[in-house]
């Protein structure tokens, strides 16, 4: 199961999927528009001669116009898309290409204008005129006009969104907005309001277990996925524990330990199969359950922003308020534990994301490029100072001190003015003071109970 849907999430990422659809659906509108002409070609004549008129020979000549002018601007339209990937490449960085090559407005306009161009050749081979027997399929024929018409449309609206697609601001709320689709899937509990309890686990160590059997993994690659329902069931038919050698996100060496089962005995050639075959591995990672692959997106648009030969600050401004947009959702979710139980027994031992380590991920190598550079160390501190307001955890609020605190060493050693320094001081002193009060989403649950 774990494989039909692997194959499925990789057919509809592919950038001829969806264009083969609307062809295929193409040829099956252009045959049944052929076959309704041939049951009643002279009621479409007499009731409208205006609009279905036309001779075989005009009709020949339109429908080679239109299928000649579509197949050109199918031409056009893959120049256009290969200069944004070039730029948004050279611009931003190489891992936001999937997103343009998975953009579902980008893959319907190509299928819109190949499936013009094959409808009007099947019209096309249709047309017969005089010794040949004539046939117009004019019902056909005017519908190729339509089409035309609507490509016309199709590709003045697909210059619009290519030009708007290749912005920042587009590309990294793209990017924020499927991560935080990602979290919500991932972590859709809540934490309860006011809790103070360190929910979050460290890296997972495996129980004292007399035999550990590794299981090797078949290829190489990034772990892109696992089925967990599978792995539970495996782990609970097999009486064992599973123990994830790896986390989502991770490169796999083909050979090497990709999990191990806490067996008396090896584990038999249909075990390890089985736990294989819950696995994805590909040579690239994608975000449905990798959501620190999102976080990473953003973060390299930074980098590349305040690298040498780019310094765009306002970019990199921007990469930070969304990163704070995603951790904001994150910090009030509840992260699952390592251990997965079934039925008071230990069945699997999984590798995952800690807040700590995805606000790591989030703002340390920004922070490393960010020495002197007043905008960024400002706005990162109120990046902390909203996100200390939405939690009450220890362990959260503890590694958002943590960053704040090093950010305080950098502001001390490279902000060169000291009205500069003053301001970081001034936002340091208000983070500080939010870390050590109460947040205000207890304080304002406090006063309902009071009130109520």
């Amino acid at each position: 199961m774990n494989k039909f849907k692997q194959l499925w999430r990789d057919l509809r990422s592919n950038f001829w999927f969806l264009p083969s659809l609307i062809v295929l659906a193409s040829i099956g509108f252009a045959v049944a528009l052929i076959e309704t002409d041939s049951a009643g070609t002279d009621r479409w004549l007499v009731e409208w001669p205006r609009l279905f008129g036309a001779g075989a020979e005009g009709a020949r000549g339109m429908m080679s116009t239109i299928a000649g002018t579509m197949m050109t601007v199918v031409g056009v339209t893959f120049s256009m898309i290969l200069v944004v990937l070039t730029l948004a490449s050279n611009q931003y960085t190489s891992r936001i290409l999937r997103n343009f090559i998975r953009n579902r407005v980008t893959q319907a306009v190509l299928g819109i204008f190949a499936g013009i161009f094959t409808y009007c050749l099947i019209v096309l081979r249709t047309i017969r005129g005089g010794d040949e027997g004539a046939f117009v399929p004019s019902l056909a024929v005017f519908f190729g006009f339509v089409l035309a018409l609507g490509g016309v449309a199709v590709l003045m609206f697909f210059i619009h969104h290519i030009a708007s697609s290749i912005e920042a601001s587009s590309i990294i709320a793209s990017v924020a907005r499927e991560t935080i689709a990602a979290i919500d899937h991932l972590f859709p509990d809540r934490l309860g309001e006011g809790s103070g309890e360190d929910e979050d686990d460290p890296t997972p160590s495996p129980p004292v277990v007399r035999n550990w059997h590794a299981v090797p993994a078949k290829e190489s690659g990034y772990l892109q996925s696992v089925d967990n329902t599978a792995l539970l069931r495996l782990a609970r038919d097999r009486k064992t524990i599973v123990w994830m050698e790896h986390g989502i996100g991770d490169f796999v060496v083909q050979n090497t330990t990709l999990a191990s089962l806490a067996l008396e005995d090896p584990p038999d050639q249909g075990t390890t199969a089985a736990l294989q075959a819950t696995f994805s591995i590909s040579r690239h990672r994608t975000v449905e359950q990798d959501a620190t692959f999102g976080i990473r997106q953003i973060v390299d648009v930074a980098l590349k922003a305040l690298s040498p030969g780019v310094v765009d600050t306002t970019t990199a401004v921007m990469c930070v308020d969304y990163l704070t947009t995603i951790l904001a959702r994150l910090v009030s979710q509840q992260i699952p534990s390592s251990h997965r139980y079934e039925e008071g027994e230990l069945r699997v031992i999984v590798k995952g994301p800690s807040f700590e380590s995805l606000l790591a991920e989030s703002f340390d190598q920004i922070r490393s490029l960010a020495k002197g550079d007043v905008a960024i160390m400002s706005r990162m501190l109120d990046a902390f100072q909203t996100l200390a307001g939405l939690t009450a955890s220890p362990y959260r609020r503890r590694a958002i001190g943590e960053q704040v605190q090093w950010i305080a060493e950098q502001a001390e050693r490279t902000v060169e003015y000291a009205h500069d320094r003053e301001r970081i001081e001034r936002q340091l002193a208000r983070v500080r003071e939010t870390l050590e009060a109460e947040p205000a989403l207890c304080q304002g649950k406090r006063r309902q109970t009071d009130g109520g």
